[in-house]
């Protein structure tokens, strides 16, 4: 059986050294949650938010095959609980993924050249209370906005920009989660408006926003193009490390 752990540091230990800032928006319970098969003294444990969960601890079957709902991407700490994912959901799609390395020192006059190349006939908007009911509305900007549990938490702790061309959203960069010292970056942009440079302003549009609140934007890539997107805007990458889609049911 599964229990949300409400104390969550009694976790923290098994995600030691795992620098994921989408755990530590679990173990800070900004968003997300902590789940284990032994409340008291856990040795595994599961931490999910969004559609990512990471696995840490002792590898534990019943952890991995009572996922959450829906298609989930499934982060094992190690090879065991890779093991342990695949002989419990043997359909699932191995993936790599990018880390990126923390504690990035911008260049903030470049980043603030890369803004002012937004081509005429576009707007550069922050994600207010107007464009947030837009991001829900179209597929492709929804991710923007809708890990946060509601309209209402994501103005308070979320940070996002977009572009607008006629009166549509083509491009945004948005906190896909937040926890307490920075956001995980979320980019995305129109098929048709790609290639133009608008992801590399919209991001460090929302960079530089961090940068004056004194938040940290942290980036994980999911594919090559976004790691050297990343490289673009000052990153620099870290590691591949494997991950599993698994379907909803």
């Amino acid at each position: 059986m599964l229990y949300e752990l409400t104390d969550t540091s009694k976790a923290a230990c098994l995600f030691k050294d795992w620098q994921e800032t989408l755990i530590y928006s679990c173990l800070q319970k900004v968003m997300g949650k902590i789940f284990v098969t032994n409340p008291e003294s856990p040795k595994s444990a599961m931490a999910y938010v969004g559609c990512f969960a990471f696995y840490a601890g002792e590898p534990d079957k019943e952890l991995v095959r009572n996922k959450p709902e829906g298609f989930v991407i499934m982060t094992p700490q190690n090879k065991a609980w890779a093991d342990c994912i695949e002989e419990c959901f043997p359909e699932a799609r191995k993936v790599i993924r990018y880390a990126i390395k923390k504690e990035t020192r911008f260049d903030k006059d470049f980043l603030r050249n890369i803004v002012t190349e937004l081509p005429d006939g576009y707007e550069l908007k922050e994600i207010d209370e107007r464009i947030y009911d837009i991001c829900m509305s179209d597929s492709v900007t929804k991710d923007f906005v809708s890990s946060f549990e509601s309209k209402e938490k994501y103005l308070e702790i979320g940070r996002g920009m977009v572009i607008i061309k006629s009166g549509r959203i083509v491009a945004g960069a948005s906190s896909y989660t937040r926890y307490k010292e920075g956001i995980e970056i979320e980019v995305d942009t129109v098929e048709e408006e790609r290639r133009k440079g608008l992801a590399t302003i919209v991001c460090a549009a929302l960079i530089l926003r961090c940068l004056d609140e004194g938040l940290y934007p942290s980036w994980d890539a999911q594919n090559m193009n976004s790691v050297h997107l990343a490289q673009k805007l000052g990153y620099e990458f870290d590691h591949e490390y494997v991950a599993y889609e698994v379907p909803g049911v």
